[in-house]
């Protein structure tokens, strides 16, 4: 197993679009990732040597609600304890920083559950419904 370090920082949007695809998870336009990115509350990233091979981030109003998304390490790294590692950093990050009444929240996506409920997540159903807005992506010239 290569060793590893975390990092807090933000990724540059090359390096968060490498990551997703790295990782399997759909691409973001550079101009929808240069504006999310920007607007980040906490973010980390997993490197072995000088190679980004993960990274995980928090978004939301700062108060209220947080959520976390963009966890993703490259196929050729995962069960190598990196999402642990960076689920580690990020709920330290929550637990030091979102106020006790605040909702956090993510979407676990296939078999990805089984790591944030070691972290401590909770399904939230049948109280409550994940649900998305189907967007179609469509060009905007």
């Amino acid at each position: 197993m290569p060793s590893f370090h975390i990092q807090d920082s933000v990724p540059s949007v090359a390096t968060y679009r490498a990551l997703r695809r790295g990782a399997g998870m759909t691409d973001r336009s550079s101009a929808a990732a240069a504006i999310g990115l920007a607007a980040t509350l906490y973010a980390v990233i997993a490197y072995t040597e000088e190679r980004a091979v993960g990274m995980a981030r928090v978004i939301g109003d700062g108060g209220c609600f947080f959520q976390i998304c963009d966890v993703a390490v490259v196929a050729d790294c995962q069960r190598q304890g990196i999402g642990d590692a960076l689920m580690q950093r990020i709920t330290t990050w929550l637990d030091d920083n979102a106020e006790p009444s605040a909702f956090v929240s993510l979407l676990a996506d296939g078999v990805s559950d089984r790591l944030y409920r070691r972290h401590g997540f909770e399904y939230s159903a049948p109280a409550s419904q994940g649900m998305i807005y189907p967007r179609r992506f469509r060009d905007r010239r």
